[in-house]
């Protein structure tokens, strides 16, 4: 297979594909402009966080798309069932990392530790300010979606001495529950009671067109003056003008790994009203990129493809065709 490499990807898993046999392109700098162009021949396209247009769907040879992590809300699904093009995720290799750097916003917001260090470099010492946080033992946090990634966040929290808590669903596999429940989260019944019972809330959802900007005015007007949001799912979950106005209003504070209007690659700039919120603590849409996460996702990938070329294809998300049946 033709195979494209849009993204940063392991130098070990490259090798791998190679070795299968592969003619592997690595282009781990490729934009989402140059992307229709550079994908032109190609049987197979990994990406991490390169946007996949219409455009390039259209232009493409493609036979799989396969987003090297759980969301593929950057590429266009439509066009690729439009063209037969298959796509697939990785889900649940990347949960321990994006849950580790959601803690890691939680703390760095109650100990104010960004602006610490800011604080040293520039030769100033305040250990008055500094002095004031509040921990997290006994904190009340919220966890808006028990995926793999908001499991494994939970049970980070519960083991700092958080109470935890989330929305009871009828529909939630009995694994989720069960894992949930032994983590020991309580159960409420709807994000509003969770928003009006918790003081941390974190999201953990994938961007489909129920979690589109669910915090939203509605959900923070309910929110408590001075608790904290933490979001390192996908930029639209969040209103960003409505975080914004609650967060100048009610003293909310946020940890955030994601922006609306995101450079379409991994280094450029961005105009965001939001990250510029003195209440706001931001990365850089990292929260799978770590290491062992990375490792983790591309070996599966390396078996993803390994898997197609038997005939199968682990992970789709975009439905299988329609087998013809023939003239009625």
């Amino acid at each position: 297979m033709r195979i494209l490499i849009a993204d940063t990807f392991p130098d070990h898993a490259v090798a791998a594909l190679r070795r299968d046999g592969h003619e592997v392109s690595y282009q781990p700098d490729t934009t989402a402009d140059a992307l229709p162009d550079t994908v032109r021949g190609q049987d197979a396209l990994v990406v991490r966080s390169t946007k996949v247009t219409a455009e390039a769907i259209a232009q493409s040879d493609l036979s799989v798309v396969i987003r090297a992590g759980s969301g593929t809300n950057t590429i266009d699904c439509d066009a690729a069932i439009e063209h037969g093009v298959a796509v697939c995720n990785v889900p649940g290799r990347n949960a321990v990392a994006v849950a580790e750097l959601t803690f890691a916003l939680l703390l760095a917001l109650d100990r104010n530790i960004p602006d610490a260090v800011t604080d040293l470099r520039a030769g100033r010492w305040d250990k008055k300010r500094y002095a004031t946080a509040r921990g997290i033992l006994g904190r009340r946090i919220g966890v808006v979606g028990l995926g793999q990634i908001g499991l494994a966040f939970a049970e980070r929290a519960t083991a700092f001495g958080a109470h935890v808590y989330a929305v009871a669903k009828s529909n939630r596999p009995r694994h989720q529950t069960d894992r949930a429940r032994a983590a020991g989260v309580n159960f409420v019944d709807s994000i509003e009671t969770l928003a009006e019972t918790c003081d941390v809330l974190s999201f953990h959802v994938p961007a489909t067109s129920d979690t589109r900007h669910l915090v939203g005015r509605d959900l923070l007007a309910r929110v408590q003056p001075g608790s904290f949001v933490l979001n390192t799912s996908r930029s639209d979950v969040i209103d960003e003008d409505a975080l914004i106005e609650a967060m100048d209003t009610k003293g909310i504070r946020a940890g955030l790994d994601v922006f609306d209007d995101e450079p379409g690659q991994s280094t450029g700039t961005i105009d965001s009203a939001l990250a510029r919120h003195p209440n706001v603590y931001g990365t850089h849409h990292i929260g799978a990129s770590t290491e062992q996460a990375q490792h983790a996702i591309a070996d599966e990938v390396v078996h993803m493809i390994q898997e197609f070329e038997r005939g199968r294809l682990p992970h789709r998300v975009t439905p299988e065709p329609l087998a013809y049946a023939g003239p009625s």
